[in-house]
């Protein structure tokens, strides 16, 4: 099956990192020959590029300027009118609403859903206004979402692949990865690795980590660049946060990096108390499989991902609750082993790329039965 993958591009999380997962474990399903478009130019572009993979641009899209859709519109019925595509998928809602008029018209419509919806938003309204031929859900969470935009739209859910193959980097690695982040080798590193947006929860774990302040066992790295002005602005003021709580001096914050694998097995517990659901949570698949301890709260994705044998969850802004949790993680070596050892299983168990790409196959595979739709030109 040939399918097209349309999304924005111009940011990078977990939607994007799935993007990669994808590309990267192609062969794993033969079956399935992933291509890929996008609006924007942006880090995900150039790292498919540098795989060899086919990455089509449709041009940058303004809302405020109807022309910059319609000229994209007309690329993207261009491309699938050349490469006759068996299903193009749309991930996440913004590129349903721009693409899903073309690709109705000339192939298998197939929605991704990644996020949360209230569906009373503007987007949620134009996304509406084509139904998709089928959904896939990345988690039970985003799948109860759903009906709020398509209520008898059949789905399946399936969790994100993950690439699971995560080489321990050796002890030096380790000390040379402290040493960069200004971290001391006998510290225990509190992470968080997430984009730089409020509902991340941020602010509540400053807050927390102020409790432990008479604690000077824990140093704690932020890692994740702001992408948007308003992103900027929030990391400033994390960075104000920090300095007013008189922690600032034990928090680093390391922006983007390509190297989150090492940053990882460079610390000791994960923590990313969201404050709003979290559709499902790559961050929390790659803390485990780095043997972290993951504390997070109780909602959203969260719930699928981590249980007893694996982290903590506390209340939604409970900043106490999350503090108790670090605070017993940083004093006990022995229950960051107990919680950090079943890490890499339970990961493997939700995210094997091979499983759940040809979940994947197979759900559009039994959606590919009409013939092909005439191009509207």
């Amino acid at each position: 099956m040939r399918i097209l993958h349309v999304s924005s591009g111009n940011l990078y999380g977990g939607l994007e990192t799935m993007l990669i997962t994808i590309a990267r474990f192609r062969h794993l399903c033969p079956v399935m020959e992933p291509t890929f478009a996008f609006s924007f130019e942006g880090r995900v572009t150039e790292e498919l590029k540098a795989m060899g993979l086919p990455v089509y641009q449709l041009g940058n899209v303004r809302i405020s300027r109807p022309w910059t859709i319609w000229r994209a519109r007309r690329k993207l019925q261009r491309l699938i009118c050349e490469r006759s595509f068996d299903a193009v998928v749309c991930h996440s809602k913004w590129p349903l609403a721009i693409f899903g008029p073309v690709v109705k018209s000339s192939s298998l419509l197939v929605f991704w859903l990644h996020e949360s919806t209230t569906g009373r938003h503007w987007l949620d309204t134009w996304t509406r206004a084509v139904t998709p031929d089928y959904a896939i859900c990345n988690s039970r969470f985003t799948a109860s979402e759903l009906p709020k935009l398509f209520p008898k739209l059949s789905a399946k859910t399936i969790s994100h692949p993950v690439d699971l193959d995560r080489p321990r980097p050796s002890a030096e690695t380790r000390s040379r990865v402290r040493k960069e982040a200004h971290t001391r080798d006998d510290e225990i590193v509190i992470v968080q690795v997430s984009r730089m947006e409020s509902w991340k929860g941020h602010l509540l774990h400053l807050r927390a980590l102020a409790l432990l302040r008479s604690n000077p066992a824990w140093t704690c790295w932020f890692v994740g660049g702001a992408q948007r002005p308003e992103e900027h602005d929030y990391l400033a003021k994390l960075r104000e946060l920090a300095v007013n709580l008189a922690i600032s001096e034990r928090v680093r914050f390391l922006g983007e990096r390509s190297d989150v694998p090492e940053l990882l097995a460079s610390a000791d517990i994960f923590c990313q108390p969201n404050q709003e659901p979290e559709p499902f949570g790559i961050s929390f698949i790659e803390a485990l499989l780095a043997s972290l301890p993951v504390v997070s709260t109780s909602i959203g994705g969260a719930l699928e991902i981590i249980d007893s044998s694996c982290g903590i969850l506390t209340a939604p802004n409970d900043v106490e609750a999350l503090a108790r949790a670090l605070r017993a993680l940083v004093e006990s070596r022995e229950l960051r082993q107990e919680l950090g050892t079943s890490g890499p299983s339970r990961a493997r168990g939700l995210c094997d790329p091979k499983t759940q790409l040809e979940r994947v196959m197979e759900a559009i595979a039994e959606n590919v039965t009409k013939p092909p739709r005439k191009l509207i030109q």
